[in-house]
């Protein structure tokens, strides 16, 4: 469902890590809860009425928006290339 495996956490991770070791930068952590949300998204396409999934994917993505919006703030090129990466809108 919304879990994602510990192999594809640790590519994910590996991808995008800004240094050797890193699994707490901004970077990281949109793009770990990125991949929640689509595997979230495919969870509820197949399943429409399952409403408590629902709300956690909307939390997921206020939480994803939250750290974009930090890092916009911080370091607009960084921002700009990790939208570009992950391929999100904006």
């Amino acid at each position: 469902m919304s879990t994602i495996t510990a192999e594809r956490r640790a590519e994910v991770i590996q991808q995008y890590a800004t240094k050797a070791g890193d699994t707490g930068s901004p970077e990281v952590q949109v793009a770990l809860l990125s991949e929640r949300i689509s595997s979230l998204t495919e969870h509820l396409k197949a399943h429409p009425k399952d409403f408590h999934s629902r709300r956690g994917l909307l939390v997921l993505v206020g939480q994803r928006r939250g750290l974009l919006d930090y890092l916009k703030r911080k370091n607009q090129g960084r921002y700009a290339s990790l939208i570009e990466r992950l391929g999100l809108r904006r």
